[in-house]
């Protein structure tokens, strides 16, 4: 089976050394690229590179669909965040290989990150709450528009407390192809529908984040066969930033901020 696992990067990183497997790709480079960053771009061929400061990541993904071929399952991790062997270890030679990957597609026709938990409300009060409302509303009107056979699994997952987040997956490539022509229908249509013009810089990256919770309403409706497994962030998080952020979003105090 040939894998290949995109690593999505806006600068220059420290990679993994396993380049068989791992494949650095710059995205929004039609604003992010400089000299010296070899990178694929995600702004050749087929590409909405310039949709990248609302796509985000999706960029990458959007490339890899379009002009990635002969490849038999593709993932995408970011230059901090990785699948990794084991837990304890945040070390990037600790990422996981071509054996770990082949020995799960075997079994399983998805790989998702370990999911997160939100305890205290829903996956649909912690997005309104982290940001702005109408867009995630805007989304489930595009579903009964273009997908409505999906609208049971869109309320049902926003009535949940853990999702799988983050962007990170590897697929099966029939997998791959059918999830992104279904999430880009999504997002183009409320793109359409939505004015993001006066948004933050951080929440103009609104298609990022609704992607994000649309992840596994693909994954419930279709029955997609998944495991989920570690995931590290390397290098230093701001924690205590991120909790004080946390703090006033509850309390509806300043602006909002994401949590990712």
């Amino acid at each position: 089976m040939k894998t290949k696992i995109l690593v999505a990067a806006h600068k220059k990183f420290q990679m993994p050394r396993n380049q068989k497997l791992y494949f650095p790709i710059l995205v929004g480079a039609i604003y992010n690229y400089k000299q010296g960053i070899n990178y694929q771009r995600d702004d050749e061929g087929v590409n909405i590179s310039k949709k990248n400061p609302s796509y985000s990541e999706l960029t990458a993904i959007y490339w890899a669909w379009k002009n990635l071929k002969n490849i038999d399952a593709i993932g995408l991790v970011h230059y901090r965040r990785y699948f990794i062997k084991r837990w304890h270890f945040s070390k990037i030679d600790n990422v996981i290989d071509e054996k770990d990957v082949a020995k799960l597609l075997s079994k399983y026709d998805v790989i998702l990150p370990k999911k997160r938990h939100y305890y205290i409300e829903t996956i649909y009060s912690h997005y309104v709450h982290s940001h702005h409302k109408e867009p995630l509303d805007a989304t489930r009107r595009t579903i009964i528009k273009l997908y409505p056979s999906y609208l049971s699994s869109f309320d049902k997952v926003m009535s949940r407390r853990s999702a799988h987040m983050f962007n990170m997956f590897i697929m099966k490539r029939q997998y791959f192809n059918e999830y992104c022509k279904w999430l880009f229908d999504i997002l183009m249509d409320v793109d359409n529908s939505i004015n993001i013009n006066d948004y933050s810089k951080q929440e103009k990256r609104v298609f990022g984040y609704l992607s994000e919770v649309l992840m596994d309403v693909w994954i419930k409706k279709n029955k997609i066969v998944h495991k989920d497994i570690s995931w590290k962030f390397i290098g230093t998080q701001h924690i205590l930033k991120k909790v004080f952020f946390l703090f006033l979003r509850k309390f509806k105090i300043g602006p909002k901020q994401t949590h990712f």
